[in-house]
């Protein structure tokens, strides 16, 4: 009993961080439109579940991303995507990741399970028509997946940060680490379908790929109060210009500051 006593003391402490978090919590939901040029295209939801999740030991928070193909766009290509994270509402990091898509006749369904004390992420994958593929991966501290790494942005206090200041996060997507910066633009006022929203600007660096066009293809404006809900999201595409519009929004932490018509 003494030499297991002994063992157990000898363990290292957990080493997961403690963000504080005063822009969300459980039953916040927001809601968008999707443009591709003039037409629109897609719906698409974020949203927190009303309950806390308890993955590895820890509470969560369930933070789930939808999107849909609609109108002709739903004909031509069919698109129903679903991305999910366990964020552990302490670290505000990942703790499981879930992305199930559907585009036309592609299948992929990914679990990525993360361990945080060792810093490896352990992923399955299945694909229509193929056996399923495991692969365990090394990661850095605090490494966030896509949707994680989202909210991580959103508990950042922005008076404290200087315009073109890059934020650094590590992110793991497609069995591969990268760097998620993200370049702070400052504060601009959008136009939303929920009205005009004084906001903080922000540019994530994009990795090579082929979809977006350029390194600085997409700007995210988030809002420029306590909730920094993502108000509006415009993208430059190869084929076109995307712009993800909230229009509705429920059970926000704090009130959203609209700016006031003259």
């Amino acid at each position: 009993m003494l030499v297991a006593s002994a063992l157990l003391s000898a363990r290292p402490e957990s080493t997961q961080r403690a963000i504080p978090n005063n822009s969300f919590a459980k039953g916040e939901t927001m809601y968008y439109k999707v443009h591709y040029g003039l037409v629109n295209a897609a719906d698409a939801t974020i949203e927190l579940s009303d309950e806390l999740h308890r993955v590895n030991e820890r509470p969560c928070y369930r933070a789930t991303v939808t999107g849909r193909t609609t109108g002709s766009f739903d004909f031509f290509l069919r698109v129903r995507d679903t991305w999910r994270s366990y964020i552990d509402t302490t670290s505000i990091l990942p703790q499981k990741f879930f992305r199930n898509i559907e585009e036309g006749n592609y299948r992929k369904k990914e679990t990525v399970d993360f361990d945080h004390e060792r810093d490896v992420a352990v992923v399955e994958t299945r694909k229509r028509d193929r056996e399923p593929r495991h692969g365990t991966y090394k990661v850095p501290d605090n490494i966030q997946d896509l949707v994680s790494g989202f909210y991580f942005l959103r508990t950042i206090n922005y008076d404290q940060r200087r315009v073109g200041e890059i934020i650094r996060v590590k992110g793991f997507f497609d069995d591969e680490v990268f760097d998620m910066d993200v370049i702070y633009r400052g504060r601009e006022t959008v136009t939303t379908k929920v009205g005009s929203i004084r906001a903080i600007k922000l540019v994530p660096r994009m990795p090579k790929n082929k979809l977006f066009s350029g390194d600085n293809a997409v700007t995210v404006y988030l809002s420029d109060d306590r909730n920094k809900i993502p108000v509006l999201i415009q993208a430059e595409l190869f084929v076109g210009a995307v712009k993800v519009d909230m229009y509705k929004y429920q059970g926000l932490k704090n009130k959203l500051n609209l700016v006031a018509r003259n």
